[in-house]
């Protein structure tokens, strides 16, 4: 009844998500109950557990039964020529002494759980950036549809004009084609720029696992000029953040923990091996005595120590711990690898957003300048002062400045963003 519960209480909750707007939380979390590819990794997680288990059932005896049943025939033998013999008996076994493979193998399969926690976490860290992106550019797209249904309306509206002026003879029939064109192209941007949002809609659906008929909106987010020129952190503080925070960095260097442990058990692989066994039994031969006499004079106990000393073993040893010992050099050459490719991460985040900061400062100077010949063209229109080029000239003008402030204040506060990642491993928007 509690799961029943539960599972209806999600249910609720992700349809009342996906009624209204999707923040990004929102979909970070919905991300993390049904995202496909973290949904796997769990499993492997599962695995772990599982392998622990059954290397901590190593330290337990091990108890089996076991029958043996056979009929002789003698044709050319004394009386009786057929013979019928059974045997039953409970045999049990414990290692005693394995040169510490069990202690090192529950020790590594610990790691095996903690590498893979770790992994399925770096899945989920990659899953948000992936979806900050997404989230981020849906937003960008968004905003880009306003810029251009303001430049079709406005674009539209000088059509009109123009129409109306060529037809009380003050415009040639030339210069209100090059309006009306100027019309469709804004119409036909549009188009495009409501065909690129519901495109980075469908990726936002696909990376949170939703079905076809599923609606998204994202909650819109108001950035001024203050949040994209906010001052970013050291360069390298915020490495060494990197370093500490990385999911990726600990699980290699568990796993170079793991290939240590191989080779420790490896190296088991040449010590002497001590086990105790004992067994009950007993057996039934036919013709002979009554089966219940039978069976009790043939009641047997054993027990009893069994030492293993390896010689020899075609090298298997040799071989078991030169290989553990080029997972560890690996296992590091990784780690490194990692630290470099972070540093490199953390370095372009900070390049491409003091880079995006900087087009922001130049756009909105480009933008005011823009706006300003924009008004004074369509100034001079609205009073009959027709030149078709120059205001065509400013109104694209100012569609292009509009357009590149957008993108740049997108491109700042993405890097902002990320730079914050890499730093807390946590993002809000």
């Amino acid at each position: 009844m509690k799961q029943l519960f539960n599972c209806v209480a999600i249910l609720l909750c992700s349809s009342t998500v996906m009624a209204g707007e999707w923040t990004f939380s929102d979909c970070v979390d919905y991300a993390r109950e049904h995202n496909i590819s973290l949904l796997k990794s769990r499993l492997t997680e599962q695995t772990a557990d599982a392998n622990l288990l059954e290397s901590k059932g190593q330290w337990q005896p091990s108890l089996d039964f076991a029958t043996t049943h056979g009929f002789v025939n003698t044709p050319w033998g004394n009386d009786p020529k057929n013979a019928y013999n059974s045997s039953y008996g409970l045999n049990a076994g414990w290692t005693v002494w394995n040169g510490g493979q069990r202690e090192n193998t529950i020790k590594q399969n610990k790691l095996q759980i903690e590498i893979a926690r770790l992994n399925s976490g770096a899945v989920m860290r990659t899953l948000e950036t992936d979806l900050l992106q997404v989230y981020l550019n849906i937003l960008y797209a968004g905003e880009s549809i306003g810029i251009y249904e303001e430049a079709s309306r406005l674009s539209e509206a000088q059509a009109a004009r123009a129409e109306r002026l060529m037809e009380s003879g003050k415009l040639s029939r030339v210069d209100y084609a090059q309006l009306k064109s100027q019309a469709e192209q804004d119409k036909y941007a549009l188009v495009n720029a409501q065909g690129t949002y519901r495109n980075r809609l469908m990726e936002l659906k696909q990376i949170l696992e939703l079905g076809i008929d599923a609606e998204v909106a994202p909650a819109p987010v108001n950035w001024d000029s203050t949040a994209v020129m906010a001052p970013l952190p050291p360069i390298a503080e915020s490495y060494d953040l990197a370093l500490q925070t990385d999911l990726q960095i600990r699980g290699l260097q568990a796993q170079a923990s793991s290939s240590e442990l191989d080779e420790t058990i490896a190296r088991a692989g040449r010590m002497p091996n001590l086990r105790l066994n004992a067994g009950v039994g007993t057996g039934y031969n036919a013709p002979g005595d009554a089966f219940g006499t039978s069976m009790k004079r043939g009641l047997n106990e054993s027990v009893g120590l069994t030492l293993s000393v390896p010689i020899l073993d075609n090298r298997k040893t040799k071989a078991a711990i030169a290989r553990a010992k080029v997972a560890q050099l690996d296992a590091s050459l990784d780690i490194e690898k990692r630290r470099t490719e972070l540093a490199q991460i953390v370095e372009n985040w900070y390049v491409d957003t003091e880079a995006a900061r900087s087009r922001y400062v130049a756009a909105e100077s480009q933008l005011e300048a823009a706006r300003l010949a924009d008004e004074l063209a369509n100034e001079k229109f609205a009073v009959g002062y027709v030149n078709p080029i120059e205001l065509l000239t400013a109104h694209n003008s100012l569609t292009e400045a509009q357009h590149t402030l957008l993108q740049a204040k997108f491109m700042a506060m993405l890097g902002q963003k990320m730079i914050e990642f890499y730093r807390t491993a946590t993002v809000n928007i």
